[in-house]
């Protein structure tokens, strides 16, 4: 995802950097909403490889909630609207930074969103968390979808925010999209200069700011851009590359679909799709005077509609009778932070 409008009233040159102070105010958020910061390394083998950082509950979880961002910013810059909310209606967030976002690295090779989905699945079980609810924003939803497939027994129920799981690689060059190639996405997705932000922002905003200063953007993108560029590229790569919508298997649980009515990274024909494919075990919400960046255009809208998702009754066969019951238990989890 893209970085949140930045303000257009600062004149001539800052002398501290902008996007380092905004990132330190939304870590102090989340602490005060009552997480943690961790670094959980996931071994293969005997070797720790690949790190896992993420915000988690000081106390244990009874209702958790697994937040995954897209591209762009680290987690806090994404989900700091939704820290209350969640909070206030009875839900536990988890939040990590994918691997090759924030501080989640590895030293092995593998790109695909499956081995994204195997490090933040082995990181919630290090967390002593088996069960939750997951929602994924746009590249997030792609690897929040790869768990669900992988982990049908853990994730509960799943909600995706303009994640195109049902592109394939011939769309691009069929023009769906505003791009013709994997590398050209690229090139959109991991900016480098201060037009190319300006290029993402204009395209995935309905309202983006009339004036977007190119100081400001150069400080975002050597605080926040400047890491992992290939890395991430090459995740892009792994993404795309021979996709094809009849190698996505269908999944079993709930699922809440929500998409900008304006999206022009992910059209609306593949939200259309993504409910075509999993028919009546999902539901589609469209957001209205919304673009890609629905979460941070419509943040209240959006996170409204997770909550009465995540809160409605789940229905299961007893006895070859269907009863409800709210999807609420208390787990003794027990956290310990690293020394």
């Amino acid at each position: 995802m893209p970085p949140p409008p930045l303000p257009a009233t600062a004149r001539g040159r800052s002398i501290f950097s902008f996007a380092a102070a905004r990132d330190r105010c939304f870590s102090r958020r989340f602490f005060k909403a009552g997480l943690r910061p961790l670094a959980i390394p996931i071994p293969t083998g005997d070797d720790p490889a690949t790190i896992v950082h993420m915000w988690v509950p000081t106390n244990p979880p009874r209702n958790p909630l697994l937040l995954l961002h897209g591209f762009g910013a680290s987690a806090t810059w994404q989900w700091a609207p939704y820290l209350h909310p969640l909070i206030a209606a009875g839900f536990d967030p988890i939040i990590p930074d994918l691997v090759f976002f924030g501080a989640s690295c590895t030293r092995l090779p593998d790109r695909s969103d499956a081995f994204q989905a195997r490090s933040i699945k082995a990181a919630m079980e290090a967390i002593g968390v088996t069960r939750f609810g997951l929602v994924g924003v746009s590249y997030g939803g792609f690897v929040g979808y790869r768990m669900a497939e992988m982990y049908p027994e853990g994730v509960e129920r799943v909600a995706l925010v303009c994640a195109g799981v049902c592109l394939e690689e011939k769309d691009l060059a069929d023009g769906l999209f505003p791009v013709a190639g994997v590398g050209e996405a690229a090139a959109l997705l991991v900016p480098r200069r201060p037009e190319e932000v300006r290029r993402l922002v204009r395209l995935t905003f309905v309202r983006p700011p009339c004036i977007m200063p190119s100081c400001f953007l150069r400080d975002y993108i050597k605080v926040m851009g400047s890491d992992h560029i290939q890395e991430k590229t090459e995740l892009l790569y792994s993404l795309i590359n021979e996709r094809q919508l009849s190698d996505l298997p269908k999944i079993s649980q709930p699922s809440l679909i929500v998409w900008g009515e304006h999206d022009r990274v992910f059209p609306m024909e593949l939200a259309h799709r993504l409910k075509r494919h999993l028919r009546e075990n999902s539901r589609l919400v469209v957001i209205r005077n919304a673009g890609h960046a629905v979460n941070l255009e419509k943040p209240k809208d959006v996170c409204r509609n997770i909550i009465e998702f995540f809160q409605e009754p789940v229905a299961e066969a007893s006895n070859d009778e269907k009863v409800c019951k709210l999807r609420a238990s208390v787990r003794h989890i027990f956290f310990r932070q690293p020394r």
